[in-house]
């Protein structure tokens, strides 16, 4: 089964279009995919033309989140403890920019705490986000 509705296969087609005739595209995150039984997440912005390879922001859980490229066919393989895989975060929406949670899970060193700070920080002073660097 894939991770992946039809839909959001092709919004998420349609921003590495964009992002091909425009490099400095700056997409919102699309997709959350997380370890339901651990700290790893991943942030899809983009699925490339070979169906398979995501863009986005990656963290495994070690502390270092990075921007990259990976592979849903090897998310989707993962076979965890009891049973479970990889899911789908159904109810994530997001009103950030790709390289405003990139900046924010380096700065926190994980996307979880990225969450979490972005969401204090727009609480707080919706103008603050402007201070993350970039």
């Amino acid at each position: 089964m894939s991770l992946l509705s039809n839909g959001i296969r092709s919004l998420l087609t349609a921003n590495f279009e964009h992002g091909v005739i425009n490099p400095r595209f700056d997409p919102f995150p699309l997709v959350r995919l997380f370890n339901p039984m651990g700290r790893a997440v991943w942030l899809a912005s983009e699925l490339y033309a070979d169906g398979d390879t995501l863009y986005g922001l990656a963290d495994l859980g070690f502390g270092s989140p990075e921007l990259g490229i990976f592979s849903l066919r090897e998310i989707e393989a993962i076979d965890l403890p009891l049973g479970m895989r990889i899911a789908r975060d159904l109810v994530f929406t997001t009103r950030h920019r790709l390289s405003v949670w990139t900046e924010a899970a380096r700065l926190a060193g994980s996307i979880p705490d990225a969450a979490a700070l972005l969401d204090r920080l727009t609480r707080e002073d919706p103008a603050a986000i402007r201070l993350l660097p970039r």
